[in-house]
């Protein structure tokens, strides 16, 4: 069914069985003896602070074929720590702390295990329904099958076996152009790796099945660099020896495993909490150190000629072209007679106080703008120009990858790499930032910016 329709019949049937629990959990505290006032205004609120965790914890995101076992662990999560808030703030710290809860204190269990009950079960009714409408082919998505071998026919037999995945096999692309035209169960060979981006559009794809074999690698990569930015998911059927070795992770839904290619690892709730600290520290930097950055433009404007802000095009996520501003930290018009140039080590072009903000990553503090404006975060993979960008990506497969991910004021590559003065460093910069890519999380953020902060303090920045 369509994200929109999804959304709002799972808002629904959470607003019923919200406010079916709460009335449950009134009606058996009246059984014991205590107070208990079903009142809509309050059962409204109740509504929107469940509404706003399961948002926070990602507990609307689309549904496409995954287990109801790992949604009901995602709500048992979600309502434990909602349970465990809304009891905390309702806590009388004369009497709660001193003394053991009581009975009517302790009935917080039973509205969790109430919530627990009712939201699961109304979810996975939903969830079944959905799964129904699966099998019955409506709202399945339309799938191509890359490789032509035993191992892709395998795929393509456990696929239509189990309707529920929701994969609609329109047919298959073969990495070479041997085959074009062969069937496989009325399913043929569309066409080659090359013709893919065309395939895609033309069919309206949305989902790849890569089905290569084990010396197939670099190919694998190859139609990965074609795939990208293309709106399709792409998913690849592992090796049992990759599987039993633990290099990948899988999902299996009917035995059927499948591994993501480079998913969204961030879960919902630290990407909330990562947008909330971006705002947070730009305000503080911005505004709390503004003496600072005053003192600042005064000195680049007495050590030389031109504007003290430099502003220059860059390519932000999923290619979108930004405007990034930085304390000017190098002579004017620095490339006017060079072109587009990377920075070097001892670059004539660096003023005297260019220099020293470069060593303290200063010339760096205007693009918390950026941040503000949700064009940037604090941690990310570094905005490269569009000039570059289109050079690099046809040098380096998967160099668009990085894109997936919303720039960066700082990042793994960069305080792990140094400039980027030939190709070679910017492919190892580019392991970096897929790295960081492929294990965001929070905690990984606070550990870029600690040393991000001890490279400012020690000079150590390029």
């Amino acid at each position: 069914m369509p994200k929109t329709l999804e959304k709002i019949l799972l808002i629904l049937s959470d607003f019923i069985m919200i406010d079916l629990a709460f009335i449950v959990w009134c009606l058996v505290r009246r059984s014991m003896g205590y107070y208990a006032e079903i009142n809509i205004v309050f059962m409204l609120f109740i509504f929107v602070f469940w509404l706003l965790m399961f948002f926070f914890f990602g507990l609307y995101r689309s549904w496409y074929a995954q287990s109801r076992f790992d949604e009901f662990v995602a709500i048992l999560k979600t309502i434990s720590l909602g349970a465990l808030v809304s009891f905390l703030l309702t806590m009388d710290l004369s009497t709660d702390i001193n003394e053991f809860p009581r009975l009517s204190r302790m009935m917080f269990i039973a509205y969790w295990l109430l919530m627990v009950f009712f939201v699961s079960f109304g979810r996975m009714v939903l969830r079944t329904i959905q799964r129904k409408l699966l099998e019955a082919g409506i709202g399945r998505r339309r799938t191509l099958i890359v490789g032509w071998n035993d191992k892709a026919f395998k795929l393509f037999d456990m696929v239509a076996d189990h309707r529920a995945l929701g994969y609609d096999v329109v047919g298959f692309i073969d990495v070479s152009k041997n085959h074009l035209n062969e069937t496989y169960k009325d399913c043929s060979v569309l066409g080659s790796t090359k013709r893919m981006p065309r395939i895609i559009s033309e069919l309206g794809i949305e989902e790849i099945l890569i089905a290569l074999k084990e010396s197939s690698q670099q190919k694998v990569i190859d139609v990965i660099s074609i795939c990208d930015n293309l709106p399709v998911n792409l998913k690849i059927l592992p090796d049992l020896y990759d599987i039993v070795m633990g290099y990948g992770r899988t999902d299996q839904l009917y035995g059927v495993p499948l591994i993501e290619i480079m998913p969204q690892m961030m879960p919902a709730w630290e990407r909330k909490i990562k947008r909330v600290l971006d705002v947070i520290v730009s305000l503080i930097v911005l505004v709390g150190l503004l003496p600072v950055w005053i003192l600042i433009a005064l000195l680049i404007k007495i050590d030389s000629r031109g504007p003290i802000l430099y502003s220059q095009k860059r390519v932000g996520k999923d290619g979108k072209i930004i405007t990034i501003h930085k304390f000017r930290s190098m002579i004017q018009n620095a490339e006017k007679v060079t072109g587009p140039k990377w920075a070097e080590k001892r670059d004539p072009r660096i003023t005297r106080v260019g220099r020293i903000l470069r060593k303290m990553r200063l010339d760096e503090i205007p693009q918390f703008m950026n941040v503000l404006y949700n064009e940037m975060s604090l941690v990310g993979p570094r905005p490269e120009r569009p000039y570059f960008v289109d050079r690099l990506k046809r040098h380096i497969p998967l160099y668009t990858r990085r894109l997936r991910a919303k720039p960066g004021i700082t990042g793994w590559a960069q305080i792990k790499g140094g400039y980027d003065e030939s190709i070679e460093n910017v492919k190892k910069k580019l392991e970096f930032d897929l790295f960081y890519i492929e294990n965001m999380s929070l905690r990984m953020d606070l550990k870029i910016l600690l040393n991000t902060v001890y490279i400012m303090i020690a000079g150590k920045g390029h």
